[in-house]
């Protein structure tokens, strides 16, 4: 079965004297649990954060994008005020690799134009003028740009100039998304801690990697996480090349992604015990999947079947891609943060209502995995399986007064010559 196009359930209700059960039957009458899960390797074409302005839309659950945007632009701010000017230039070309929509990306684009249009005010005042801004926004093809760009048109000014020219760019920034030495500043936010497949060897049931019973690789084997290690390195290395075709010498990379402190174990992604506990992909994800199973909703196999594919690299592992010969790239900055999953004030109110927090929690999966579980099981049993993650989140009150923690990698670095370095 092509797994690949969403699942065809059907429900029905029918009463016993306890209480009301749902049962699910195959509309076409076959399972899901095929060895072929198409869905995994076109990653992407279905990969991508919830789109929409709903409650449970990634653009009103990414409070903790903010967070890392927020905690890293003193040092975008700073990075752009060190980088070089490109004053003969008519038009400066910025892109924001894996944008996705809502007021982060819109936000994160103003703020460095504003900045970067200011520099050209104070320091090219010779009579050339400050050059007109063109920015890209790029994600994969999945990506809601609708709502994206009405965001946009809706901030417009018709008798104003725009602060800038956009345009969307649909591709996956794991290949040459632009010709060569076009782009003059590229910032990616949030975005690189997403793989661009899920190893082959965590598919095979007959592999040491295969990772049974878990939906992510956090405290998981050697072999699965090694086999992700793998994945994502050769995930950054690709990145950089294809940056350092794009990009003019002398022109700024800003990346800002999921991480781990240096000397942090891999089989560790989230650091502390309060944090891997309450992380949202972790212990009452893999819950919610094994409610399903015991439920006779699902299989084994469907549920090991699906792996998250995202992975938190090191400060170690990062630099390493960067410093590699032939990157093409010199680091400026790198350096690790701690962002906290939510404000006080939110979490004293959860303690005193815990459905809110469960639903909260469960908005905030959907809007960053909805579209890949609906891919693996459909529509209707991917609900199913946000209402019992909403509930095991929900009863789970001890972990209310626990505080979750997020680690961030920032880099800061610079195309350098062809000179020096090997250009492809």
């Amino acid at each position: 079965m092509d797994c690949t196009n969403p699942v065809h359930v059907a429900a029905t209700a029918t009463q016993d004297s306890s209480s009301t059960k749902i049962k699910y039957a195959m509309a076409s009458g076959t399972s899901c649990s095929s060895k072929s899960h198409k869905w995994t390797k076109e990653l992407h074409r279905i990969l991508c954060m919830q789109g929409g302005d709903d409650d449970s839309s990634y653009a009103k659950n990414s409070e903790g994008p903010a967070a890392a945007i927020s905690s890293s632009t003193p040092l975008l701010v700073a990075a752009i005020r060190s980088m070089k000017l490109f004053a003969a230039e008519a038009s400066i070309r910025i892109a924001d690799l894996g944008c996705a929509t809502g007021y982060n990306t819109l936000a994160a684009m103003d703020l460095v134009v504003h900045n970067l249009r200011r520099r050209y005010e104070q320091e090219c005042a010779d009579g050339r003028g400050v050059p007109e801004f063109e920015a890209f926004f790029c994600d994969l093809p999945s990506n809601d740009f609708n709502s994206l760009f009405r965001s946009l048109s809706a901030t417009d000014v018709p008798s104003q100039k725009p602060l800038y020219y956009p345009a969307g760019v649909p591709g996956s920034f794991y290949e040459r998304l632009f010709p060569r030495e076009k782009l003059h500043l590229v910032v990616s936010l949030n975005a690189l801690n997403w793989l661009s497949k899920i190893p082959a060897a965590v598919l095979d049931e007959k592999s040491k990697a295969w990772n049974k019973g878990r939906v992510w690789i956090d405290g998981a084997r050697k072999e699965v996480v090694e086999a992700y290690a793998e994945q994502a390195a050769e995930d950054l290395r690709v990145f950089l090349r294809c940056r350092k075709e794009e990009m003019k010498e002398g022109g700024m990379l800003f990346i800002v992604m999921g991480g781990r402190e240096r000397l942090q174990q891999p089989e560790n992604q989230l650091g502390d015990p309060d944090s891997r506990a309450k992380h949202p992909f972790t212990t009452s994800m893999d819950r919610a999947w094994q409610d399903l199973l015991i439920e006779g909703l699902i299989d084994e196999e469907t549920r090991d079947m699906f792996n998250i594919p995202a992975y938190m690299r090191s400060v170690e592992e990062v630099k390493a891609a960067f410093e590699e010969e032939g990157s093409g790239f010199e680091i400026q900055q790198v350096e690790f943060k701690k962002i906290i999953e939510h404000s006080k004030e939110k979490q004293e109110q959860w303690v005193k209502d815990p459905s809110s927090y469960g639903r909260a929690k469960a908005n905030l999966v959907r809007a960053a995995l909805k579209p890949i579980i609906a891919a693996h099981i459909g529509d209707l049993l991917s609900e199913e399986l946000f209402k019992r993650f909403e509930r095991r989140i929900s009863e789970e009150i001890a972990m209310l007064h626990k505080t979750c923690f997020y680690g961030i990698i920032i880099v800061c670095a610079f195309r350098t010559s062809s000179s020096s370095s090997s250009d492809q």
